[in-house]
């Protein structure tokens, strides 16, 4: 095997995760925190929506992230304001532990699929809310368009999500000089390979337009983001779409790829309103200390 061949391995797992600054928690945290999510108030099975927030969240984590780490911000926020609020892991590799959304994303969407199903059965609801960082944001796109989601969704908010793939600041156009690299990839990592722009995943996700009629869609971007990149390839075309760049909100707010999706309380705030549009209150600077 070439020298560069066996760069690739651990290349392949760090390559759209550059980002693997998403998870802020240890993996012996995790493990601790995954034991017990409920404690924080969500993935309670007991929650029952109210009539002022009658459908149940279902937040949708990132590459290389788990059903904990990926919203230790979001999830308490959600539910401190009335919301019954859910998190799955997905996209399990085997042999790999804590870090999820490596799989190929369209058996992830099959995953999803499987956990609304759940979430809805319990909670009693026609329909939920999703909420998704980076691959998260993007991957509930293929289950409601290829899977029947459009019917029990209904409205999908994606922070920073690839829902045109990514070039890694133009990473992942090298891939062509080296014969091999995109099947090793593909073969390591599938996620990855699903998420370079241009993939085959991602010209059948997008092919025929980005939406699916019955769903209102919400994208959250920062200019900042080094992982997503170009960051305006996250943002969707179609009816029913509200594409909102962070810094219009707020031109203070620094955060890149990671701290937008865990620790933003201005994105937070968004997303409060994308669930809630007929509460909306505009979204400052002070919004992150709301």
């Amino acid at each position: 095997m070439l020298p560069w061949k066996r760069l690739l391995r651990p290349l392949a797992a760090l390559l759209l995760a550059a980002g693997v600054t998403v998870v802020p928690a240890t993996a012996a945290e995790a493990a601790d925190e995954a034991a017990a999510p409920s404690g924080r108030g969500w993935n309670d099975y007991s929650c029952k929506p109210s009539s002022a927030h009658p459908r149940p969240v279902v937040l949708v984590h990132g590459t290389l992230a788990n059903s904990v780490d990926n919203w230790l911000g979001l999830a308490p926020y959600l539910v401190n304001r009335g919301y019954c609020v859910y998190s799955l892991d997905y996209g399990q590799l085997p042999g790999v532990a804590f870090f999820n959304g490596l799989g190929p994303v369209d058996k992830s969407a099959g995953q999803l699929d499987a956990f609304v199903d759940k979430v809805l059965a319990a909670t009693g609801a026609a329909e939920a809310d999703l909420v998704g960082h980076s691959q998260g944001g993007m991957m509930p796109r293929y289950y409601l368009k290829f899977l029947g989601g459009a019917a029990k969704v209904n409205a999908l908010v994606g922070i920073a999500p690839s829902n045109h793939g990514t070039t890694l600041g133009g990473l992942t156009e090298l891939l062509e000089y080296f014969p091999g690299a995109g099947d090793l990839l593909s073969t390591a990592t599938p996620a990855l390979a699903d998420q370079v722009a241009g993939s085959a995943f991602m010209t059948k996700l997008n092919a025929g337009g980005d939406t699916v009629p019955g769903v209102t869609y919400t994208v959250l971007a920062t200019k900042y983001d080094e992982v997503v990149t170009p960051y305006r390839s996250q943002f969707l075309n179609g009816p029913n779409v509200r594409n909102i760049l962070i810094q219009d909100l707020c031109a203070l707010d620094l955060s890149e790829h990671a701290a937008i999706g865990l620790l933003d309380r201005i994105a937070f705030h968004e997303v409060a309103n994308a669930l809630d549009p007929a509460h909306a209150t505009p979204t400052t600077c002070l919004s992150a200390v709301g």
